[in-house]
């Protein structure tokens, strides 16, 4: 009987999980000991669960989770389906790799001042958000994850800290004020909030001024969430200064959270790969995500701190699975997939990788760092796998990536998106280049002859997402295969994947 209910009500527990220990975490914030053990329990059953989900899904297709007793589209459903499942998996990975990181960088004060909680509830509103069946429980997990966020952001109470949270906290908000708008212009013409349902009632529908109102509201509240063009130049200031191990999560969750709502209503509600709802969609993406790509990496080149590098690599490597959703297509949507599993991963190791640099250095400063190439030959080797992944060298998932989304673009008529593409990754490498010659390459400068050790959980932590960014390279051919499946679930299966009986 237990089993059956636990099995029943799979969908819900990659997201009660986290929540039942964060407020197991707040009751024990005078003992910082056990909180990191609950913090660490939390996540692995986490991920666990989340596992048991994606098992589940690719037997049935999709696992739906009602509230209350009442059925979709009247009651509050979790839904999950191959995409959904895979990223909720993929974030217990995440999870998994900061909460090792932890060991050697929150100590009892950070915890006292409720890391474990604030990062659990965290991940609680990510899953929610990949989970939900309702369009308007998206917009509130979304607001969940601001709040927590926010929290995390200012854990150390610095002056700097909580100038970086009233950036993000101002946009964060514009952003929610243009869904929820969205949303209820949405409501409004369709007379539903449950994503399936509104599928089915917009299906053939001809464009009306409010149903673009409602489009492009959306558009530009998940633009904002996302950090695409031209509103993401808050982002890489905001995100600095936050401490890091919480900085390689937001890097590697949130703002693939903004383009899941993206690729989840705009595929599935308003059929952007179909018959579009509203004309022009497709080519608007294009145009973001190409300018996206180019300012982003450029603003990369001229960046000397390692955190703001890498922030404003976030954005530009947000905008290659937009490119995917920008081709319209079923090969693009799943290379839009494939994308974004790989670059939660790599770009959660590369935050973690640059906590490290500055535990060696002192800094994050590329000018004051050095020599750690012969100091720490083997988290080096780690570094260098995670950039030569986000770059796209083979054989690491990031190569994959960019294979199937330029590939898709050629395929799907966009030359000219797969051309700005293939220049920004190697603009992308030559950032990452100057990162590498500066930090590792280069001799320890004279004042830091000796380098301060690079704990051993902070390697190790690195080492989990290498051997998953290589894992999945390697293993190409099943992870095609089912992003392809899952791709396919969204394009010709919008009713069970919204959740609909």
């Amino acid at each position: 009987m237990i089993a059956d209910a636990f099995f029943n009500g799979l969908a819900f527990w990659p997201v009660g999980v986290p929540l039942a220990a964060a407020g197991l975490a707040i009751f024990l914030h005078r003992a910082p000991a056990v909180q990191r053990r609950v913090l660490e329990a939390g996540v692995l059953l986490m991920l666990v669960v989340s596992a048991l989900l994606l098992v589940q899904v690719t037997r049935q297709d999709v696992v739906t989770t009602a509230f209350g007793g009442w059925r979709a589209p009247f009651g509050v459903t979790f839904v999950a389906d191959r995409l959904s499942a895979a990223l909720a998996t993929v974030t217990g990975l995440v999870a998994l790799a900061v909460t090792i990181f932890c060991r050697a960088e929150i100590g009892p004060r950070r915890r006292r001042a409720g890391f474990d909680a604030l990062f659990l509830a965290m991940l609680a509103a990510v899953n929610g958000a990949f989970l939900t069946g309702d369009i308007f429980n998206l917009y509130v997990w979304f607001e969940l994850m601001l709040v927590t966020a926010l929290g995390l952001m200012t854990l150390d109470r610095h002056r700097s800290q909580m100038d970086g949270a009233i950036r993000y906290a101002a946009m964060s908000m514009l952003g929610a004020t243009f869904i929820l708008l969205g949303v209820g212009l949405l409501y409004g013409e369709a007379g539903s909030l449950n994503m399936a349902d509104l599928a089915e009632r917009l299906a053939g529908r001809s464009p009306t001024v409010t149903l673009s109102a409602s489009g492009f509201l959306l558009l530009a509240g998940f633009a904002l969430k996302t950090g695409l063009f031209p509103l993401f130049f808050w982002l890489p200031a905001a995100y600095h200064t936050t401490p890091i191990a919480a900085l390689a999560a937001l890097a590697g969750l949130l703002t693939k959270v903004g383009f899941y709502a993206c690729l989840r209503v705009f595929v599935l509600v308003f059929d952007v790969a179909g018959a579009p709802v509203i004309p022009g969609l497709p080519a608007l993406f294009g145009v973001l995500a190409a300018a996206t790509m180019i300012v982003s990496v450029l603003a990369a080149i001229a960046q000397a701190d390692i955190r703001r590098l890498l922030g404003y690599h976030i954005v530009g490597q947000v905008a290659y699975p937009m490119v995917g959703l920008a081709v319209a297509s079923f090969a693009g949507i799943a290379a839009a997939i494939f994308y974004m599993l790989h670059t939660m991963l790599v770009q959660t190791g590369l935050f973690l990788g640059a906590g490290a640099v500055a535990r060696a250095n002192g800094s994050y400063d590329m000018r004051r760092c050095g020599g750690l190439m012969v100091h720490h030959p083997m988290f080096a080797g780690l570094f260098a796998m995670l950039a030569f992944s986000m770059v796209g060298i083979p054989p690491f998932s990031g190569f994959w990536g960019k294979v199937f989304v330029i590939d898709a673009a050629f395929r799907g008529g966009s030359v000219w998106l797969a051309v700005v593409a293939l220049i920004v990754g190697f603009l992308t490498l030559y950032s990452m280049s100057i990162l590498w010659s500066q930090a590792f390459w280069k001799a320890a400068p004279r004042s830091r002859r000796m380098l301060r050790r690079i704990p051993p959980a902070m390697t190790f932590a690195m080492a989990v997402i290498c051997a998953c960014t290589l894992g999945i390279g390697l293993a190409v051919e099943p992870v095609s295969e089912f992003v392809h499946a899952a791709a396919r679930q969204m394009t010709s299966g919008g009713t069970m994947a919204g959740g609909m009986p």
